[in-house]
């Protein structure tokens, strides 16, 4: 049974975007796994900008760089 974590920031994913990420990965392991979409669990967590970082910088930090560059 595969179990996939999606983490997305929080930057206003809406519920069909959502959506699409759940059909997409289940599309993709039928495909490339041969797994039935009902033995698929896909969980999505929303994680704020500053949980996580690029080179060293929380995210908001790095994109505030490089849009200074």
């Amino acid at each position: 049974m595969p179990y996939v974590n999606i983490k997305v920031t929080d930057e206003g994913v809406t519920p069909e975007q959502k959506g699409q990420l759940i059909k997409g990965v289940t599309d993709l392991l039928f495909e490339v796994l041969g797994k039935a979409p009902e033995t698929t669990y896909v969980v999505i967590d929303e994680v704020p900008l500053t949980d996580w970082g690029v080179g060293g910088m929380n995210v908001a930090e790095y994109r505030a760089r490089r849009q200074a560059e």
